[in-house]
């Protein structure tokens, strides 16, 4: 999340983003979803089906904030978009990618069924000019159906409310 490492940012930098996420969304170029309280009144945090990394490919990623970490929100979310991709979009990959110290981040692809490919070696650059090693994860279209992300119960619509799950 490269953008993290710009905050606290100012609230029209924020609004800017925010924007630019919503266009890259409705031009099917980017995912980003956020992940919100059952009364829809405050931000828990966020998730995304990113389309970085190829063709017939999605990459999950996902941030909850500290005040709530340890609730499963990051597994639920990312059962969810792992059943859109598959089902929806019908990808051949998903692939989930996060640094090797953040054992919490880490915990979900592994509950979810996805295989630890790779640990790549100073693969991410960080604001400071440093760089730190990331593990990416997979899950292949033929693995879903037997995978504990297949189980989600969730329901999905498009943008005019017809419900496509």
């Amino acid at each position: 999340m490269p953008w993290a490492q710009y905050e606290p940012e100012a609230l029209q930098t924020k609004i800017e983003r925010l924007r630019q996420w919503r266009g890259e969304f409705d031009l099917g170029h980017d995912f980003g979803y956020g992940i919100f309280n059952q009364a829809e009144t405050q931000v828990l945090g966020s998730s995304g089906l990113h389309t970085r990394v190829g063709a017939e490919a999605r990459e999950i990623g996902y941030w909850i904030h500290k005040d709530y970490i340890n609730q499963g929100l990051a597994t639920e979310a990312t059962a969810a978009l792992t059943k859109v991709a598959f089902v929806i979009e019908r990808v051949r990959r998903i692939e989930i990618h996060c640094d090797p110290h953040n054992l919490r981040s880490a915990a979900v692809p592994r509950k979810l069924g996805f295989c630890h490919e790779a640990t790549l070696r100073q693969r991410i650059w960080t604001a400071d000019g440093s760089s730190r090693d990331t593990m990416v994860w997979t899950l292949l279209a033929n693995e879903y159906p037997a995978s504990p992300a297949a189980t989600a119960k969730i329901a999905a619509f498009d943008v005019i409310g017809r419900q496509l799950l």
